[in-house]
């Protein structure tokens, strides 16, 4: 789990933050890193109780000596301003305790995330979807296609970061985006799903793979912007 240098929330000891500097900025990078391990893949490890929707009680994540040097107030911060929304914050439905979740990414299974199913030909189906990835990879993915390696989704955006209002889907320090024919793979059964924060997710096939038959294009996006062949 990404560990904060800075201690300086609720109680905490060492280096004082001042608000407004660079430091109060990465120390909600690390709140935020913080919680995504969390509440994406170890809450269990860490002996937190996540229900099965991927809900946890925000006063037990604190009461974790991870993050006691959090308050309230931090996580409530870290959520709203998050340029991704990676995160979502609700009242439980029954006693009203605040709870948290992640938006996607979680490589335990969660049952309802409440992902919208993606259908053929719905105005919400986009032709093509990218998928962030780095150019080292790329060896590997024109031979193999996509996987979802050991998470329960491959990410898949409906555009670049930056186009047409996208905000998450992929790491903004990609320097490859390999671009899936939706239609294409919806045909043959892969199923897809929009989250609450606008990222595509699908489990590819049986394997956890999408294949290259379902590339459309593939582009380097750095130091300049070309085409890559697919095969």
């Amino acid at each position: 789990m990404a560990q904060c240098n800075d201690r300086g929330g609720r109680g905490g000891r060492g280096r004082r933050v001042r608000k407004g500097n660079r430091g109060e900025e990465d120390r909600d990078v690390c709140i935020s890193k913080s919680m995504s391990y969390v509440l994406r893949h170890g809450a269990n490890h860490m002996g937190l109780q996540m229900g099965s929707d991927g809900y946890l009680f925000v006063e037990d994540l604190l009461a974790h000596p991870q993050f006691r040097s959090y308050s309230l107030e931090d996580v409530e911060r870290v959520v709203a301003t998050n340029d991704k929304q990676r995160f979502k914050l609700r009242p439980h439905p029954e006693d009203g305790r605040l709870q948290i979740r992640a938006s996607q990414g979680h490589s335990v299974q969660v049952i309802d995330l409440e992902l919208k199913p993606v259908l053929a030909g719905s105005p919400d189906c986009p032709a093509e979807a990218v998928h962030g990835s780095y150019l080292r990879n790329w060896s590997s993915i024109q031979q193999h296609g996509l996987s979802r390696m050991k998470r329960t989704h491959i990410h898949l955006a409906p555009g670049l970061p930056g186009e047409d209002g996208v905000i998450s889907g992929m790491r903004k320090d990609c320097d490859l985006a390999v671009y899936i024919d939706v239609p294409k793979a919806l045909a043959d059964g892969i199923e897809f799903f929009w989250s609450e924060n606008g990222v595509l997710l699908t489990a590819g096939n049986a394997e956890g793979k999408l294949l290259p038959k379902y590339f459309s294009r593939a582009l380097r996006l750095r130091p300049t912007r070309s085409i890559l062949p697919l095969q």
